[in-house]
């Protein structure tokens, strides 16, 4: 079950400490490619009602998740709706696409309300348990941060998170409003750097959200070449697989870290519930440092 590796605090909400990422839901293969073939839209709603069936209480969605024929959001709605008590929805604004899947420039802080209006309006919700301002490009974040700390005022959002932030940028979020969770690519040997922001976010009581914790550089695409020899040595040992691995390493960063893996399959889903009742040893984790700090892509 997903309460296998215990529990963390958003703001006055709890989640299991292993959630799940509806970005692969809406087509198969690799996320936003173009002409990417629409997912099967009864597995994606099996998945997801499976998902909460194992425990998992933190879903992580974005507006721009969506294929030709497919949505995130409407995908979660259609399954999930009316939402079971503790269901925490997190989604996502700040970037754009247009009908076709095309990226266009960033959002403008006047236009994250019809953003977060268009999310309220695909979940079918009243408010939004939390948003995370995803960045692009940016320097200050005052004014967008600002005007989604507006609309938290407004009853439209419970709690507010930045993605794809320097530390600068977190700082400068706090300034204006409480922030419950940082949300970054990172993983084993995936973005070492990161690893003061995550030690600052566990300092500060800041959850950490590492996405991308098993595709690591792969990124949309999956995971890609060789697995090294000392996760695929570790993983026999406790006789999982690298991706569970992968994932165990990131929830032992500390217990502010929550993972959001993402699948389409109901068998994947479940090694990636089940990750979060490994226990890596600290042989385990001294192996796995040496790889994590030997990548500096």
């Amino acid at each position: 079950m997903a309460s296998g590796a215990g529990r963390w605090a958003l703001g006055d909400l709890t989640v299991d400490r292993v959630g799940f990422g509806a970005m692969r839901l809406p087509q198969r293969g690799a996320a936003f490619a173009p002409g990417a073939v629409p997912g099967d839209r009864g597995e994606a709603i099996a998945v997801l009602r499976r998902a909460v069936e194992l425990g998992v209480d933190h879903v992580d969605t974005a507006g721009f998740y969506f294929s030709s024929t497919r949505s995130a959001n409407e995908l979660i709605n259609t399954a999930l709706s009316p939402y079971p008590d503790g269901l925490v929805i997190a989604t996502k604004v700040g970037p754009r696409r247009d009908a076709s899947g095309g990226w266009l420039p960033q959002a403008t802080p006047g236009e994250l309300r019809g953003q977060v209006e268009e999310n309220l309006r695909q979940l079918g919700r009243d408010h939004l348990d939390l948003v995370n301002l995803r960045l692009s490009g940016m320097d200050s974040i005052a004014d967008h941060f600002g005007a989604l700390a507006e609309l938290r005022d407004a009853g439209l959002i419970r709690h507010l998170g930045v993605s794809n932030v320097r530390p600068e940028h977190l700082a400068q979020a706090q300034a204006i409003a409480p922030v419950v969770c940082v949300q970054n690519s990172y993983g084993l040997g995936h973005r070492p750097q990161q690893d003061g922001l995550v030690r600052a976010c566990g300092e500060q009581g800041v959850a950490f959200v590492p996405f991308f914790a098993i595709a690591g550089a792969g990124r949309e695409a999956g995971v890609s070449g060789a697995e090294p020899d000392e996760v695929l040595a570790v993983a026999r040992a406790h006789e999982a697989s690298p991706a569970q691995i992968r994932l165990a390493w990131a929830l032992h960063r500390g217990p502010h870290v929550l993972v959001i893996p993402g699948t389409g399959d109901l068998g994947h889903l479940a090694d990636n519930v089940a990750a979060g009742s490994l226990r890596l040893t600290a042989d385990d984790l001294a192996r796995l440092e040496a790889v994590h700090q030997g990548y500096l892509g």
